[in-house]
């Protein structure tokens, strides 16, 4: 991920576009903000700086001192994103930061692994997407990975009944033939078991890259040309949309990033062309409702515009 910063002395701190390229066709310039304005006067004089990206998290002016069913009660007066996607970050240095192993960090971000969902399924939000393991996880230390390993096989265990009591169904994405083998038994247990979810889709990212989720759609798209069963010429987004392991939900509107990174990480990258981009200071293990509440009033500040103008939006000739 390539971030530029552009500014001029009209432009609102915390607004900025971010362009991700992969695959040579993956091109996403988003407006972060509806404050931001770009003045193309030629004899305009532009000031450059690099504002911090997590000042757009929502002003605490705009949230106050409202309690949680307060806010909630705000959230579900405005349109509601019907596919969330997180990538959740900042275990580790939650786990340092009170002198505990790197595990403590991902025991406690299970506890908000399960808030969210609840919170999501409650607020009828239709898809959750968690980035919980990815293939560059791969290269962190094996014991690190083993206790990751096993974590997920004790959610998979203890989450089974209550995603069947709530109508959700389970789905993963990634290369889930790297994973042990018992937990991909258990992968592959919930999927079945929760297959009839109507409420809303849980979807796990494991061993998840979205480069390598591309290249493998490609590789599956030449596979058929060869055979004759795909024509090349026909090759379009909507087509190459369908190669994909998401073919079969809705792209994300809202993609949340926990513990003051800004960037994307290899996440959804075809996927997230479109999607409002939110990044919060709040380290994963501490990510509770009211932060996923505030994220939600955060989004319906913003104009999606999709290439079109404000006015146009609104009816009026543009």
């Amino acid at each position: 991920m390539i971030p530029v910063f552009i500014a001029s002395p009209w432009l609102a701190p915390g607004c900025f576009a971010t362009r991700v390229g992969a695959f040579g066709a993956i091109s996403i310039a988003r407006r972060f903000a509806a404050c931001c304005a770009f003045d193309f006067n030629l004899g305009a004089r532009y000031t450059t700086a690099v504002y911090d990206c997590l000042s757009m998290t929502m002003p605490t002016s705009v949230v106050g001192h409202e309690s949680d069913e307060e806010l909630q009660a705000r959230v579900l007066r405005g349109p509601l994103p019907r596919h969330v996607a997180i990538i959740m970050d900042g275990n580790g240095r939650w786990a340092s930061a009170r002198h505990l192993p790197r595990v403590a960090g991902h025991r406690e971000g299970i506890k908000s692994v399960r808030e969210t969902v609840t919170a999501c399924r409650e607020l009828g939000i239709a898809g959750l997407t968690i980035y919980a393991f990815s293939a560059e996880n791969w290269r962190r230390p094996a014991f690190e990975v083993r206790e990751l390993m096993m974590l997920l096989e004790l959610y998979l265990q203890r989450e089974l009944n209550t995603l069947l009591e709530k109508d959700i169904r389970f789905r993963t994405i990634g290369r889930i033939e790297r994973l042990p083998a018992t937990v991909v038994d258990w992968i592959r247990r919930v999927e079945r078991e929760t297959e009839g979810g109507r409420e809303m889709t849980l979807t796990l990212a494991l061993s998840y890259s979205g480069r390598s989720e591309i290249v493998d759609a490609a590789r599956r798209m030449a596979e058929d040309a060869r055979s004759g069963v795909l024509d090349p010429s026909a090759i379009d987004e909507d087509v190459l949309s369908r190669y994909l392991d998401t073919r079969d939900f809705e792209d994300p509107d809202l993609v949340i990033r926990t513990s003051g990174e800004c960037r994307i990480s290899n996440f959804l990258l075809w996927q997230i062309a479109y999607a409002e981009l939110y990044f919060t200071k709040t380290l994963w293990p501490d990510f509770r409702r009211r932060d996923l509440l505030t994220a939600l009033l955060d989004y319906q500040r913003r104009e999606r515009r999709f290439g079109r103008t404000g006015e146009q939006l609104q009816g009026s000739p543009g």
